[in-house]
């Protein structure tokens, strides 16, 4: 990269951190709505990396990994350049919501449009100002709808400079995963770049775990790429490789009560958890659908019939 860096109109100079208020729009109240972005220009050449957390906006886990991967940086010894957004979508932010006042998803509305809807707009403007021009992208999420996510990255693992920032992420599973029309990933993979999503924990709450985990899967990332010297290191063993995955779902409504937990190995017709209903009745056994890890989980008691339990992971046997 070269010394000259410009984000949201503002010259950012070799050698310093900057934070930027992006105007998104003017509100009904006539106050303004902007996007925080803190961008790092290192002293030294090296690659430009984007951050980004809340695209989803009651999704808080990113929010602090954005922060602590921030605090740990130097501009005076970074090689390269990060620019890290910790929350893209402030209006589901505040109001505590997934969406965005159109009631539109940001992540299906990249790479966006300059005259569309306001999803699509802040889509087309965090794609000019962020993403563009970088060479690798790191999205992070959590589940939603009263479900939790066990650590993973989901990512294009048969691209071997993907399956490489995945490795030294070092999340517990690696997801080879496919892209989302819309997506930000899918963006980002478009305009040619590696891109990594991280899920962890879930909506509306911070998750200690998840978020230390994910700090220091980035500055991985980071060092891996030769922009740092020091990252944590990761965990002992490799990751868990899954191929595939789907959502074991009800077969009648009721109360359910679960009896496994994130990042449990199950068999094929293992119990996952049992549906009664209010009244008394046989309860139903939840069974898995096929080996596995669990990697997302329904803590939401209320179940309706092809509601959503369990999500398992079929684990690679070679790699």
């Amino acid at each position: 990269m070269s010394a000259k860096l410009t984000v949201g109109g503002e010259a950012v100079g070799r050698g310093r951190k900057v934070t930027i208020a992006l105007p998104i729009t003017r509100l009904p109240t006539g106050g303004a709505m902007t996007v925080p972005i803190i961008a790092i220009n290192g002293r030294f050449d090296g690659p430009r990396v984007w951050l980004s957390a809340a695209v989803h906006g009651d999704e808080l886990n990113g929010i602090e990994i954005v922060r602590a991967v921030v605090d740990a940086l130097s501009a005076k010894t970074l090689k390269g350049t990060l620019i890290a957004a910790p929350v893209v979508n402030p209006f589901g932010l505040l109001g505590g919501d997934r969406y965005l006042p159109d009631r539109r998803d940001l992540n299906r509305s990249f790479p966006g449009s300059k005259r569309g809807s306001l999803a699509s707009r802040l889509a087309h403007l965090f794609m000019e100002t962020v993403v563009n021009g970088s060479d690798v992208g790191l999205d992070l999420h959590t589940a939603s709808n009263h479900r939790e996510n066990h650590p993973q990255i989901r990512a294009d693992l048969a691209d071997p400079k993907t399956r490489a920032l995945a490795e030294a992420f070092a999340a517990p599973i690696l997801i080879q995963s496919k892209q989302r029309d819309g997506s930000l990933r899918q963006a980002g993979v478009d305009a040619g770049q590696q891109v990594l999503v991280y899920e962890a924990g879930e909506a509306m709450r911070y998750d200690s775990a998840s978020v230390e985990i994910g700090v220091g899967g980035v500055l991985r990332v980071l060092q891996h790429l030769d922009m740092i010297t020091e990252a944590p290191e990761g965990p002992p063993g490799p990751p868990h490789i899954v191929t595939r995955s789907s959502w074991v779902r009800a077969r009648r409504g009721g109360l359910l009560s679960t009896r496994v937990a994130l990042g449990d190995m199950v068999e094929k017709g293992e119990t996952l958890g049992r549906i009664a209903d209010t009244v008394g009745g046989r309860p139903m056994a939840i069974k898995a659908s096929t080996a596995g890890v669990v990697l997302g989980i329904n803590h939401y008691p209320v179940i309706n019939k092809g509601d959503a339990v369990a999500h398992v992971g079929e684990i690679a046997t070679s790699d």
